[in-house]
């Protein structure tokens, strides 16, 4: 099969098109022809060598978010089919007897995760073990689905599960044209939640009105603390999402109410976040969450609620395999609304 590797840190220049052998999957597993590949940050974090998940190891194939249609399957395979259209879970905890991933997925230890610690949707064809994989509707296109993983478990886990979003509160939403912020806006507003959402360009403001926030500001041109008291008539938001770190962390962390939430999951400007004022924090008794990786429930919980309501899948372009390196310039550019998307078979 075609496949998109690297085998050093580097430049998008180490992504290389090469031939490597088909996945041969053990008895539990199954392989997916790869319809689409969604881009995610990490993707190009660790292909940089900034970060590598633990358990990375070269040479690698990148590609968390990956649909397709089962081409082959493991002998003790009962769950799915050949020609079954799938979306992959890519956290290999909770990985059965049989397949060639168990014990791959402690969470807080070696993790065990389709294209960030091992080969994944950059590729023609994807393995993964037949527990992992869920079932797209007929009238849910494989695109869809694509923007599904990453993105969507990330923003559930930190709002429902860390945050316990509530109906009738007030979350403040950083970052609203990335794909977990397009996520977060859509899953807060389904929750009951009034919605501001913040972004550094005017047309992003714009575009998370149309997917359900309730209130923008550009948070390089505008007071995000002063919009969030406004909305919320002095008081404060009771929860901020925030995946930018550095950059926003002072106004999230003001922008709280008395016992307000910081849930945080990614730290996309720096690695480095100073509590401006730690009398106004423990006088207001702020909580500041960290989100951990998602678990194997939550995907399936998850995936029936994306399927069952009227969300938007947001695509801001699509790549061919060989373009990879294309698409990952694309990603940094900041100039992203949604997901961007690898079609491996175009």
């Amino acid at each position: 099969m075609k496949a998109v590797r690297y085998e050093r840190s580097g430049g998008p220049e180490v992504l290389e098109l090469v031939d490597v052998p088909d996945p041969a999957p053990s008895s539990r597993d199954v392989v997916v022809e790869v319809d689409a590949t969604a881009l995610n940050r990490l993707d190009v974090v660790q292909r940089s060598g900034w970060y590598f998940m633990p358990g990375f190891r070269f040479p690698h194939i990148a590609g968390m978010d990956v649909a397709g249609t089962v081409v082959a399957i493991g002998r003790d395979v009962t769950m799915v089919a050949v020609g079954d259209r799938v979306v992959v879970d890519p956290s290999m905890t909770e990985v059965p007897a049989g397949s060639l991933y168990c014990g791959l997925g402690d969470i807080y230890g070696e993790l065990g995760i389709i294209g960030a610690t091992l080969d994944g949707g950059y590729a023609e064809l994807c393995l993964a073990p037949e527990t992992h994989l869920h079932a797209v509707p007929d009238e849910m296109s494989l695109t869809t689905a694509a923007t599904f993983p990453t993105c969507w478990l990330t923003s559930w886990h930190a709002l429902v599960e860390i945050g316990r979003l509530q109906p009738d509160e007030s979350v403040l939403i950083h970052a609203a044209g990335s794909g977990v912020s397009v996520a977060a806006i859509q899953l807060a507003k389904h929750v009951g939640a009034t919605v501001i959402a913040t972004a550094g360009t005017d047309a992003k403001c714009a575009h998370a009105l149309t997917i359900g926030a309730d209130h923008v500001v550009n948070n390089r041109t505008g007071d995000v603390v002063a919009i969030a008291r406004d909305v919320t008539g002095g008081r404060g938001v009771d929860m901020v999402l925030d995946h930018v770190g550095p950059a926003l962390w002072a106004a999230s962390l003001f922008a709280l109410r008395p016992r307000g939430r910081l849930v945080f999951c990614g730290n996309t400007t720096g690695d480095t976040a100073t509590i401006p004022s730690l009398g106004f924090a423990y006088h207001m008794g702020l909580q500041i969450l960290g989100s951990d990786p998602y678990r194997y429930r939550e995907f399936g919980e998850a995936w029936s609620v994306f399927c069952g309501a009227d969300f938007a899948a947001v695509i801001d372009s699509e790549f061919p395999l060989a373009a990879a390196a294309d698409a990952e310039a694309k990603l940094l550019s900041g100039d992203v609304i949604g997901k961007i998307l690898l079609r491996p078979r175009s």
